[in-house]
């Protein structure tokens, strides 16, 4: 059994520990709210991208486009590449190994997918499975930008316009509500049609509109134009959604662990009182006992 001393300086190291742990929830908290006013600002902005997309294919069903799905399907095996979204740094509870369990099942359907990662937390564990990436791009997980995010849209779209991958899709991590995240997967290129339906879009936006837009030179040129850009919209959206999750879930990982703590110093308290008012009967026990011994001496 543990003595005084050891206890007090488990309780002190506890104590240490929650004070780190607490700091750590309170700058996620800070970091969280500043993220989510980001990823606010430019909402609206990508939002009618997608809106004025969907309105071209509205107007024009049967576009053929390298940046679209055929409409009769695909044909035979095509070659692959995923945007993993991890993180630079851990205490995040699951978040983390989520996404890269889920980015291994997909690698083992598709052994011959390209692997691009982002954080690295993820660029770490595949590196450790001798599981081979692409590139990796730091630092894009802890401070995501639209300049990051378009520069990870440019080497895709290069190797996407080459020929040397046919489908792009990017794993990260949603968020469900305050509490829950999930890993989520979603395709990329080529955009699905079905996605940009205009009558998919109102019921996702609430607001159904029938205000038609006039586009210049064509149709077609717009769209040339869109495609990447909404690419990148979906990335940097993709970035700050799994940046929101990853401090959200180290809020509640951090919260726990204080949690935790707490009882454990509640418990070690416990302890060491009991241990010290056993050294104090002890104590007077023992001066019970002497003072008996010296006056049965002296009645001698």
């Amino acid at each position: 059994m543990a003595g005084r001393k050891e206890i007090q300086d488990r309780m002190k190291s506890i104590s240490d520990t929650m004070k780190i742990t607490n700091a750590m929830y309170l700058i996620s908290s800070s970091k969280l709210r500043k993220a989510r006013k980001n990823m606010e600002q430019v909402t609206d902005y990508f939002r009618t991208i997608r809106r004025t997309i969907g309105d071209i294919l509205h107007h024009m069903p049967e576009m053929k486009h390298h940046f679209l799905e055929p409409i009769n399907g695909y044909q035979g095996n095509r070659k692959r590449a995923y945007i993993v979204i991890t993180a630079d740094k851990g205490l995040a509870g699951a978040y983390n190994l989520n996404v890269e369990k889920k980015a291994e099942q997909e690698l083992k359907l598709h052994p011959d997918a390209k692997l691009y990662v982002v954080g690295q937390v993820g660029t770490h564990y595949f590196a450790h499975k001798n599981i081979p990436y692409v590139e990796d791009f730091l630092y894009s997980s802890q401070k995501p930008s639209l300049q990051r995010a378009r520069n990870i849209t440019v080497e895709l779209l290069d190797e996407f316009q080459n020929g040397t991958i046919q489908e792009i899709f990017i794993i990260y991590t949603r968020m469900k509500n305050s509490l829950q995240s999930e890993p989520t997967m979603m395709k990329l290129l080529p955009l699905s049609r079905e996605q940009f339906h205009q009558k998919t879009m109102e019921l996702e936006n609430g607001v159904e509109s029938d205000v038609t837009e006039d586009f210049f030179p064509d149709a077609v040129s717009v769209f040339n134009s869109l495609a990447p850009i909404t690419m990148h919209g979906i990335i940097f959206s993709a970035l700050t959604e799994s940046y929101c999750a990853e401090l959200n879930d180290r809020m509640v990982a951090m919260d726990s662990a204080t949690k935790s703590g707490t009882e454990m110093l509640q418990q070690l308290q416990l302890q060491y009182n009991r241990l010290r008012q056993s050294s104090i009967t002890q104590e007077i026990t023992e001066v019970i006992a002497g003072a008996k011994a010296q006056k049965k001496n002296r009645s001698l």
